[in-house]
């Protein structure tokens, strides 16, 4: 069975920058189970996920465009620090996140002052061309409740 539109597609990955630096992995613990074509991963790595089949091993380079989005430098923006729930801990460089009225959001802490802090609210990889290095480890139909709810139950997906 390939990976199409409606059909669970299980996969280990490992997220590298362009200078070889692992951001991430699924590798030590289960593979990532997702619906595919439910918007459930970025869009560079969805269309590579396309037409494959259990067993395959590839690797794609992501743009930032098929990405995170690019940086826009007119996303930072100086926040209470009472919004924070670390905000006495938190230092320049660290993620951290934020609740707004449109939700949770990631965020780049990048000063720190005694009642405020100045962020970038650029998601941390906007702007990176990512390296993802997948297997695919298995691929079969989704089943109507995981079609009626949009995601993947059971291992490695949602846990009602």
């Amino acid at each position: 069975m390939q990976v199409a539109k409606d059909t669970v597609v299980s996969f280990h990955y490992t997220l590298t920058d362009a200078d070889g630096n692992r951001i991430d992995s699924s590798r030590e613990s289960e593979p990532l189970a997702i619906l595919h074509g439910h918007g459930a991963l970025i869009a560079g790595v969805e269309k590579a996920l396309e037409g494959r089949a259990a067993g395959e091993q590839f690797v794609v380079s992501v743009p930032p465009e098929e990405g995170y989005g690019l940086r826009d430098e007119g996303r930072t923006q100086r926040v209470p620090k009472k919004y924070f729930k670390d905000g006495d801990r938190l230092k320049p460089g660290m993620v951290t996140v934020l609740q707004s009225q449109q939700g949770v959001h990631q965020v780049t802490v990048i000063k720190v002052g005694a009642t405020v802090i100045d962020i970038d609210a650029n998601h941390p990889l906007a702007g990176k061309t990512l390296s993802f290095d997948i297997e695919i480890t298995a691929v079969r139909e989704a089943s109507p409740e995981e079609l009626a709810h949009g995601h993947v139950h059971g291992p490695g997906g949602h846990h009602h």
